[in-house]
C-alpha cells in the first residue's frame, strides 16, 4: 500500500549543484530518489521538498515528502536511506504523514543562517561553512540596514531571477545579527524566499556593514525594484537551512 512519507534531511551542499534534478549533475534530490527508487524496486520516485537551495548551500533540516509502496517501517527506511547515501547526506527522520500533507506547499516559513568568519586566523575545520570577508562588518550599521528589510515588501531588487514572472512579495518576519567571539552569524525567517534571496540580502547588510553606503540607503533598495542596486550575492558556503515550519 502506498503512504505518503515526511522526511528531515541535513547535508553538506558543498559538492552538489543544489537541491533540485540538473542533468548530468549531481544534486541533493537525485541522489534521494536514487537510494528509495532502489529500496522500493522501482525506475523512478519523487521526493518533493519544501525548497530549492542553490549550489552549495547546507541544510540542518530541510524537509521533503515522498510517496513509497513499501513494507518498512519509518524507522527502517530511514536507516536503509542512511546506509546507502553518502557521507554528506543524511536523514534524520522519517514519519508517515497525512495523504495531503505536501512539503512545499503547506509550509508556513523557513529559518535560513549565514555564518561569517571574522577573526584573525582562518576558520580550518568550518571553512566549507563559513564565508570571510576581507574586512570586519560594523554590525550597528547592518542591524540598522535590516530593519527596513523586515515586512512585507516586494524583494524584486533582492532576487537573482530576473526572468521572474511570479509576485516577488514575500514577508520577513526576523534578520538578527549577532557576533560571537570570531564570527557572525545573519538569522533570516520569512514566510519564503526568492531565487538567491537570503545571499543577496547578506551582500546588501555586508556594503553597509563596510561603509559603502548608509543604512538608510536599503530603503532605496527595496523601492527601486532593481537587483543591480544591491549587493552582490554572498558566497553559497556560508548559507544553511535550519528549519522550516507547519502547522
Amino acid at each position: 500500500m502506498t503512504s505518503n512519507y515526511k522526511l528531515i534531511i541535513a547535508y553538506d551542499g558543498t559538492r552538489y549543484f543544489g537541491w533540485e534534478h540538473q542533468p548530468d549533475k549531481e544534486t541533493i534530490q537525485g541522489k534521494l530518489e536514487t537510494v528509495l527508487a532502489r529500496m522500493c524496486g522501482k525506475d523512478t520516485v519523487d521526493v518533493i521538498g519544501a525548497g530549492r537551495t542553490d549550489a552549495g548551500v547546507h541544510a540542518r533540516a530541510m524537509v521533503a515528502h515522498v510517496l513509497l509502496d513499501t513494507e518498512m517501517t519509518p524507522d527502517e527506511i530511514r536507516d536503509y536511506m542512511n546506509r546507502y547515501l553518502p557521507d554528506d547526506i543524511a536523514v534524520r527522520e522519517v514519519k508517515k504523514a497525512g495523504d495531503r500533507f505536501h512539503a512545499r506547499y503547506n509550509a508556513l516559513g523557513k529559518t535560513y543562517r549565514y555564518t561569517l568568519y571574522v577573526g584573525d586566523s582562518k576558520p580550518v575545520f568550518d571553512r566549507k561553512y563559513m564565508t570571510v570577508p576581507d574586512f570586519v562588518p560594523a554590525l550597528d550599521a547592518m542591524c540598522a540596514a535590516a530593519e527596513y528589510l523586515v515586512g512585507k515588501h516586494d524583494f524584486k531588487s533582492f532576487c537573482g531571477n530576473g526572468r521572474m514572472k511570479k509576485s516577488t512579495v514575500r514577508t520577513v518576519d526576523k534578520i538578527e545579527i549577532k557576533r560571537n567571539k570570531d564570527t557572525i552569524t545573519i538569522t533570516v525567517h520569512g514566510n519564503g524566499f526568492l531565487q538567491n534571496m537570503v545571499r543577496i540580502i547578506v551582500g546588501t547588510l555586508l556594503e553597509v556593514g563596510k561603509g559603502t553606503y548608509p543604512p538608510e540607503h536599503v530603503q532605496e533598495i527595496l523601492e527601486a525594484k532593481d537587483r543591480r542596486l544591491a549587493g552582490p550575492t554572498a558566497p553559497a558556503q556560508g548559507l544553511c537551512l535550519m528549519k522550516v515550519d507547519y502547522d
